[in-house]
Order: structure tokens, then sequence, then C-alpha cells
């Protein structure tokens, strides 16, 4: 536990992992970050607890969906951490970026090649407008 030397407000652990104050919150509630002591009517955190949050902020810029941060946490607390689990969590991770990559290269050229068409003025009507009212789902 804490001691009153040792606890650092919401707004410090906010600066201190860029993480903003109603996102933390956010992460008490579903239960990613623990219910902090209370000071009074304030939040007191612990250094513990920079380090979880630095850790859930960073899984969720690499994409991690929250079920996935919380599998790694997990792995993470549990003290005998277990590199084959937190690599078969990346690799589905992995796969999916890669599917989601090609998803936006396969629309990056369906539009392109819609925008250029609109640009060179050959057809009838807006040939973007077209393409959405009759182009299959891929």
């Amino acid at each position: 536990m804490a001691t009153s030397g040792t606890t650092i407000p919401i707004g410090e652990l906010s600066q201190r992992t860029g993480c903003n104050i109603e996102t933390i919150r956010y992460y008490e509630r579903i239960g990613v970050l623990p219910v902090p002591l209370r000071r009074g009517r304030y939040r007191a955190y612990c250094p513990s607890d920079v380090r979880r949050l630095s850790f859930v902020r960073r899984a969720r810029e690499l994409g991690f969906p929250i079920d996935a941060v919380r599998a790694l946490l997990a792995l993470a607390d549990g003290g005998v951490a277990s590199c084959a689990q937190a690599r078969d969590l990346a690799s589905k991770h992995l796969r999916d970026i890669r599917l989601k990559i090609a998803d936006l290269r396969r629309m990056e050229q369906v539009l392109g090649d819609t925008v250029a068409a609109c640009e060179a003025g050959d057809t009838l009507g807006c040939p973007l407008l077209e393409t959405l009212c009759t182009a299959e789902a891929r």
C-alpha cells in the first residue's frame, strides 16, 4: 500500500503517462486499472499505477483491443509471463493489422481510380457517385 509520500494525484498520473484524465477514469471503470486509494475526494495513485497505465497506453497505441490488453496485463502481472502466450496474442493482432492494411490498399485503389475518372471528366454524371451506387461489396 502506498504511503502519503508516494501517492500521485490523477493530474500528475495523466502528465507522467500522457493519458487523458477521462481515459484514466474509464480504464478504472472497466477494470483495466485498479480503483485507486482515496485521500478525501481525490484519487491517490502509486508508482505501480504509472507503470500499468503506461503499459496500457502503449498497447493501445499499438492497436491492441481492450480484451487483448487485459490478457497481456494478466501475463505481465502473473510473475512468470509466458512469452509464447504474449507472442500468440501479438501474432493474431499482427494478422488483423495486415488484413486491415490490405483492405485499406483496396479502398485506396478504388477511390484513386474513381477520383481520377472524376478529374478526367470523360463520362456523363459523376463516377464517384456511380461507383458508390453500383459497386459490389468487396
